[in-house]
């Protein structure tokens, strides 16, 4: 039986998931939409943010989202090397891209092994004094855990929106998408660019992943389930349209709240797919794609 109740909760914890989804899925739109960088490795990026965030906080307390945010300065450097080591190996031999998704694919894999090596196939997760609180607006339950990795994802894309549209360096990853001879001729690196924008995408899966575990427990293999979610979310706003991704984000996070509460979770993801079919046999470039 439908219950007005229960359909405005789930809205609401579909709102939260979506805002949050929009934090994990901005490497992707920028390595996929922006830079045709297939980085299908990127959710075990997440995940490595989340055990840095469980690190600092089982031995110091610190708040994830200050880890989040201290480690992703080393999370950009990481994707400086990686993407220096792609670039070296494929991109500069002019190789086929299916050659570099083996190459993130291998490093995803490597990734999740030393962290089981590491950590073992235990669930992990933190304290802070907001987890497990809520408000209540009527008969709507609003979790900090939610609400909390909701706002900080919106204040994300806010953030690469901005950085895109009024920096020199966010000018230049637009312009290295559209015609990188040009940036050539302007004296631009267009390397250098996607060096930068590369390591952008990566500095934000350390904010993510605290989010993550802000969210729920974490284990190690538990990033496969976000690989097909943040493509689907790239593909589905639009390549390279970072609001197109917020979008499809609040999207598929609503579809999945209502599905899992109304039909039950098995469904979720089966639904959300539908919708990306849906809206690219009438849109293939996505919501917001040119």
């Amino acid at each position: 039986m439908f219950s007005l109740d229960l359909f405005l909760n789930a809205l609401v914890a579909g709102v939260l998931l979506g805002g949050f989804y929009a934090a994990v899925s901005l490497g992707i739109s920028i390595a996929f939409g922006l830079l045709d960088v297939v980085n299908i490795g990127h959710p075990i990026f997440v995940i490595l943010g989340s055990y840095a965030a469980f690190v600092l906080n089982d031995a110091y307390g610190l708040d994830p989202l200050l880890s989040g945010v201290l480690f992703a300065p080393v999370f950009f450097l990481i994707g400086v090397v990686v993407y220096q080591v792609y670039y070296l190996s494929f991109e500069r031999k002019g190789e086929s891209p299916l050659r570099g998704l083996v190459f993130f694919f291998g490093l995803l894999f490597i990734i999740e092994v030393a962290l089981l090596l590491k950590f073992g196939v235990d669930y992990r997760l933190i304290e802070a004094p907001y987890i497990g609180r809520s408000i209540h607006i009527g008969e709507v339950g609003i979790a900090f855990r939610l609400l909390v990795p909701c706002v900080v994802g919106l204040l994300m894309t806010l953030a690469i929106t901005q950085f895109l549209s009024r920096t020199f360096y966010g000018r230049a990853i637009k312009g290295v998408a559209q015609d990188s001879l040009a940036l050539r001729l302007m004296g631009i690196d267009p390397v250098r660019i996607k060096t930068i924008a590369f390591g952008l995408g990566i500095a934000t899966a350390s904010v993510a992943g605290a989010l993550l575990i802000m969210i729920s427990p974490v284990e190690p293999s538990i990033g496969r389930a976000y690989i097909g979610r943040v493509f689907a979310i790239a593909v589905l706003g639009g390549l390279g349209s970072i609001g197109g991704t917020l979008t499809a984000a609040l999207i598929l996070g609503i579809a999945e709240s209502l599905t899992a509460t109304f039909s039950g979770p098995s469904w979720s993801l089966a639904v959300s797919f539908g919708i990306l079919l849906l809206v690219l046999a009438v849109r293939p470039a996505g919501l917001f794609g040119r």
